[in-house]
């Protein structure tokens, strides 16, 4: 295994981002080995890796071309490695990397939420933790094919070993940034749009469809707004993700679907298959990571003395969807959401 993972990319974590980033780069001639849990890996040795976007690309790796494994492989030292487990599981991967990696192994967290890089680096000191950002979405649309949904590029902290592999990045398809500065300002802005994640899976309805439901943006603008109160709070500026700077997401949100359609143009370049990872995980009765999103703006509130009820509200109507797994219409949610503060969510 030594020399097979020689200069490779481990990725931890073998779910939807970590198989279409380690997907891409291995069909560019990069070497990855994949670590998984074993229902991810069984699929993947039954049918291999398929892989296609919303410009119409697509790429194969046969099962045999895949190097699976369900723990970190003994011996191996890669160049880099790229952590995308669920957040949830943040803690216990990076333990068990800083057992089996050589000291300084450099780590990038490509996970959703804004607290995975502290997580990873106080259960693995000896490793050199970085924060990442993964911009678009990706869904599993059959056993073992993986569909990016939306456009966006790469972001992670500025380091060696990534500027090494710019290169390589670029020929997978997966243009990356780096930046000098902390990511936290980048991270919190793409969580504001994740706070989409929960509306989207609640209400069992691809991405486009669900974003041309006026009452689901609504309350999409609602969650992001008391998030925005927050990070004001807080002292925290979001950086701007998408096409429009945080602050005015929420109104666009507001607008009249015809009016929100056609001035959203760029935001709805959503390919008609696109949903978020959250309404995989519910589908599939999967933990979610609404504690790294929702929850982590009501953590920020409570620490900056104040509350977030709507997201706290979110929080809530996730988690008990498996005791009423059902979709739940724009307006149920609309007034589940109301019941949480004196504001009607709907203005």
């Amino acid at each position: 295994m030594g020399s097979e993972a020689a200069g490779s990319i481990l990725v931890m974590g073998a779910g939807a981002i970590g198989c279409y980033l380690g997907g891409c780069l291995q069909t560019a001639g990069v070497s990855v080995v994949f670590v998984g849990r074993p229902r991810v890996l069984a699929t993947l040795r039954e049918h291999g890796l398929t892989l296609t976007d919303l410009d119409g690309g697509r790429r194969r790796l046969d099962p045999g071309a895949l190097s699976l494994h369900e723990q970190i492989p003994t011996g191996i030292a890669p160049s880099l490695v790229l952590l995308a487990v669920k957040s949830g599981a943040t803690a216990e991967a990076a333990a068990q990397l800083g057992a089996a990696l050589p000291s300084g192994t450099p780590v990038v967290s490509m996970q959703n939420g804004v607290s995975n890089t502290a997580t990873a680096h106080a259960a693995a000191p000896s490793l050199r933790l970085l924060a990442g950002m993964v911009p678009f979405n990706i869904a599993e649309l059959a056993p073992g094919h993986y569909h990016r949904g939306t456009s966006g590029v790469l972001a992670a902290q500025d380091d060696a070993a990534l500027r090494e592999r710019l290169a390589d990045f670029e020929r997978a398809g997966l243009p990356l940034q780096l930046h000098a500065d902390d990511l936290r300002a980048l991270q919190w802005g793409k969580l504001l749009l994740n706070l989409n994640n929960p509306v989207n899976a609640l209400s069992g309805l691809p991405l486009r469809a669900q974003l041309m439901d006026r009452g689901y943006r609504e309350c999409l603008a609602a969650l992001q707004t008391e998030a925005l109160g927050v990070l004001r709070r807080a002292g925290i500026q979001a950086a701007q993700v998408g096409a429009l700077p945080p602050p005015r997401v929420p109104t666009l949100l507001r607008l009249p679907t015809p009016l929100f359609r056609l001035i959203a143009a760029r935001m709805l370049r959503i390919d008609p298959k696109a949903r978020s990872s959250m309404a995989d995980d519910l589908a599939q009765g999967r933990v979610t990571e609404i504690d790294a999103l929702c929850g982590e703006v009501v953590r920020l509130a409570a620490s900056a003395g104040m509350t977030a009820p709507l997201n706290a509200r979110m929080v809530a109507l996730v988690k008990a969807w498996p005791h009423k797994p059902q979709a739940m219409g724009s307006h149920e949610m609309r007034a589940a959401l109301s019941q949480s503060c004196d504001v009607p969510v709907q203005r």
